[in-house]
């Protein structure tokens, strides 16, 4: 053949494979037998491997390659992955629709969009110019991990899309493993000597985080799109319109997604496929509803972690009886010590589950529950365990009162009760082991300072050494400490100093999250640090100043007091400015402006800069900021799917601003 005819062969082999997949994966109505299947792939790898220089890394035979590394990167999501608020009941799913009927305050047309949720692992698409660039896993809604290699392996997922694209789009779908395939892959895990997946989802969530997507492709993973992240060339009108559309461009949507007219219509088909769930090929948890208009969907906008127009409705939580067999004390972070219940392993909604946390000692009492009790336990919205209640016919006399122990378990402290009319027990040694674990874990989270490699592993060898003994310690490490720890080997150390080094440039907000202060979270962290520039303003802060800072309330406020007047807190911030992290930067405040003391609120997702960038710059020109609307506001600046703020300024009479008109204002 000559140069032209093999090019033009290649060519015509790639676009039969792709129909073909297009047709198996899509429609479900395949042309070719596997056999056919098989020699159009075997003659296309023979020609590329003849011919490598027309090779192209969208060639079906290039789904499985070897270009995963140690740690997956990261990446961050253009916009936010949020989670869906559950529901539990219908009277719950009404009460979802008459708050969203109140926020638009008009009476309006409800049609919604209802798919099975599947339990799976959520993940992102982004193509340009109809080629797959990146898949990533959701992670935390606002950084993922790329997981390109081990996306591309799956065949339901297209490499290039088919014609009438737009210029670029992410789309966001579920990847998921079929029951059928799961059995599959704990066979042969059993034949191997390996430890059983506890179902799908786990087995999913695993097989994206291997390091070879040569086994990944093996596992047989399929994905189906939901959702709509963001896109260029190309708008739509309704969520049924997306799929449309989508699916044409070869993306595989679920044909069990309805459009209903009404809240009746959707809770007959939750109702009808809540019956037939088990008939399923993949497991699925409930169904979700999405309000069909894209239109309506901006309108109503979002909350810090969900849509406000979509919601889950979770089918009922399967539940079983097993038997407790002891307790067991955990003490977290803060010293809290934990009641855990050690149960008769017990197979619930396709998990053993063998532990269950009781909570508190008073949940204990509420209860009435006794070691060695018989207990119904349900898997509460699919996930965690729970215990609802004790079977008190199955008593037998021998079963024994849960005492609150007067010692932590890790360190043989007293345990005690920071106030009387707290529910909690805590082990107040700062010293305490168990303590310093959970610490040292929570201050290089993703979240917090994002010390990649520092995980549970690692931690639990430097404590147990009393090579670390506070989380200071961590910038003390050096290289022979680490190469004396087992399995460390020159590469995996050289990328954790690099990670502690990268750390100190974090900002002040996750600094502040990842100190563990009771109470504090990451969106407190992140108005503390809006509101408070410096280590030192905190040091000296007032409970009654904190008060004046919406959604910091009065055991929070007591909480951060109590932390930065501790003694033990002072020299810890000062080994941290002597480690060199940057805490104490005062941003200069530029006296003329003709927005100084201004206030300012935010709602919506900003493009060109985050909240906490918009509020510095504010800070710089005196000017305010807050997160609340009210009389003393003097401008909203409206992002991408503004939330409530929005009709409440509109409502008071607030100068509403686009991010553009805003960046303007500043002189940016």
């Amino acid at each position: 053949m000559s140069n032209n005819q093999i090019k033009s062969r290649i060519k015509q082999l790639r676009q039969l494979i792709r129909e073909a997949d297009h047709r198996y994966y899509l429609l479900s109505d395949p042309e070719i037998s596997d056999k056919e299947y098989d020699q159009l792939l075997t003659e296309l790898k023979n020609l590329e491997d003849q011919y490598p220089q027309l090779v192209t890394k969208n060639s079906p035979t290039q789904r499985v390659s070897s270009d995963l590394v140690e740690n997956f990167p990261t990446v961050k999501h253009k916009v936010k992955m949020l989670s869906l608020d559950n529901t539990y009941s219908i009277e719950e799913l009404k009460g979802w629709e008459s708050k969203i009927k109140r926020i638009l305050k008009r009476e309006v047309d409800l049609g919604y969009l209802v798919e099975p949720k599947i339990d799976g692992v959520s993940c992102s698409l982004v193509y340009e110019k109809g080629v797959l660039v990146l898949g990533s896993t959701r992670g935390n809604g606002e950084m993922g991990e790329d997981v390109t290699a081990n996306v591309r392996t799956i065949h339901s997922i297209p490499l290039t899309l088919r014609d009438g694209y737009p210029q670029s789009i992410e789309v966001r779908g579920e990847i998921y493993m079929e029951k059928t395939d799961f059995q599959k892959v704990n066979k042969e895990r059993v034949a191997q000597n390996q430890a059983l997946f506890a179902n799908p989802r786990n087995a999913t969530s695993g097989s994206l985080k291997l390091l070879d997507p040569a086994v990944v492709s093996r596992r047989k993973l399929k994905c189906l799109i939901h959702s709509f992240g963001w896109a260029k060339g190309v708008s739509f009108k309704t969520h049924q319109d997306f799929f449309d559309k989508v699916n044409q461009w070869g993306f595989p949507v679920d044909d069990r997604s309805v459009h209903c007219e009404n809240l009746e219509k959707v809770i007959e088909y939750c109702l009808k496929q809540e019956s037939e769930r088990n008939s399923f090929p993949y497991e699925i948890d409930g169904m979700v509803i999405k309000v069909n208009s894209l239109n309506l969907q901006k309108e109503l906008g979002v909350t810090l972690k969900s849509p406000r127009w979509a919601v889950a409705y979770k089918f009922p939580a399967h539940q079983v009886t097993t038997k407790i067999e002891g307790i067991e004390f955990g003490v977290g972070r803060t010293g809290t010590i934990t009641p855990v219940a050690i149960l008769e392993p017990v197979k619930c909604g396709g998990v053993v589950i063998s532990r269950a946390t009781l909570h508190n000692f008073d949940e204990i009492e509420r209860l009435g529950v006794k070691n060695g009790d018989t207990v119904l336990l349900e898997r509460a919205g699919e996930v965690i365990p729970k215990i609802i209640k004790v079977i008190i016919s199955k008593r037998k006399g021998v079963e024994r009162k849960i005492n609150i122990p007067s010692r932590c378990p890790a360190c043989k402290a007293k345990v005690a009760k920071e106030k009387e009319s707290e529910v909690s027990w805590y082990c107040f040694n700062i010293d305490c082991p168990a303590q310093l674990k959970r610490s040292l874990r929570h201050f290089a989270h993703r979240g917090a300072m994002d010390i990649a490699g520092f995980g549970e592993s690692l931690v639990n060898e430097l404590v147990d050494r009393k090579v670390v003994k506070s989380i200071v310690d961590i910038y003390s490490l050096n290289r022979e400490d680490l190469m004396k720890l087992p399995l460390f080997k020159e590469k995996k150390v050289t990328n954790i100093i690099n990670a502690i080094a990268l750390s100190k440039k974090q900002s002040f907000s996750r600094f502040l999250y990842g100190l563990g202060i009771r109470h504090v979270g990451e969106k407190a962290a992140s108005l503390l640090a809006g509101q408070y520039r410096s280590i030192d303003q905190l040091a000296g802060i007032k409970k009654e100043d904190l008060e004046k800072i919406p959604e910091i309330g009065p055991v929070m406020a007591s909480s951060i007091v109590e932390f930065f007047s501790a003694s033990k807190t002072k020299k810890m911030l000062e080994a941290f400015n002597a480690a060199g992290l940057n805490l104490n930067q005062k941003l200069p405040i530029v006296k003329s402006s003709k927005i100084k003391a201004m206030t300012f609120v935010f709602t919506g997702e900003l493009k060109s800069l985050s909240r906490n960038q918009a509020k510095e710059l504010l800070e710089t020109l005196g000017a305010k900021w807050s997160s609340s609307v009210s009389k003393g506001t003097d401008y909203l600046v409206a992002g991408r799917n503004p939330g409530s703020k929005y009709a409440k300024a509109k409502e008071m009479g607030v100068r509403i601003v686009s991010e553009n008109d805003f960046l303007k204002l500043i002189g940016k």
